[in-house]
């Protein structure tokens, strides 16, 4: 990723793998990891906690800490990205910026965060990240990548994606 900054921004609702994947992808790509999450104001972190989804409003300072956090060099950012419009406050970041959406089936979704004991983000929220989720469209610069069976495969897979677009 030399020259222009480039960023990968890897998006999904919780439990999809964002921050593994990311990690490895940042790595493969020689580019600086950014968690999304680690942005999120206090607030918005116990509203989570307790089962409350965040509002619009709750998340325009955390979407654009996110965005500033995507400058002066190439970044792979774990960040949820659900709707149109928190990517485009993202797409605003200097330098290309294309989005990976990690797809897990539902049922899949909710067994992980059952499973999962270190994070603030509960499994009754996966009902409502699932409502809020809107596809990337034909004219966002992304791409849809289902999760495959292990973490080498899903970046292997995101590699050649973002390749062939």
């Amino acid at each position: 990723m030399a020259g222009v900054s480039e960023h990968v921004v890897v998006m999904g609702v919780s439990g999809t793998g964002k921050t593994t994947v990311g990690r490895l992808l940042a790595e493969r790509l020689g580019a600086v990891f950014v968690e999304g999450d680690d942005l999120h104001p206090a607030a918005n972190v116990e509203r989570m906690r307790a089962g409350i989804p965040l509002t619009d409003e709750n998340r325009t300072p955390w979407l654009e800490a996110v965005r500033d956090a995507m400058s002066g060099t190439s970044t792979v950012v774990a960040c949820s990205a659900l709707r149109r419009r928190y990517r485009d406050v993202l797409r605003t970041a200097e330098g290309r910026v294309r989005f990976v959406h990690l797809v897990v089936a539902p049922d899949e979704l909710a067994r992980r965060l059952e499973q999962r004991t270190d994070h603030f983000m509960p499994a009754t929220l996966l009902a409502s990240q699932l409502a809020t989720l809107e596809p990337l469209e034909s004219d966002e610069d992304g791409v849809d990548v289902p999760v495959a069976a292990t973490i080498e495969a899903t970046a292997d897979a995101v590699m050649t994606a973002l390749a062939a677009r």
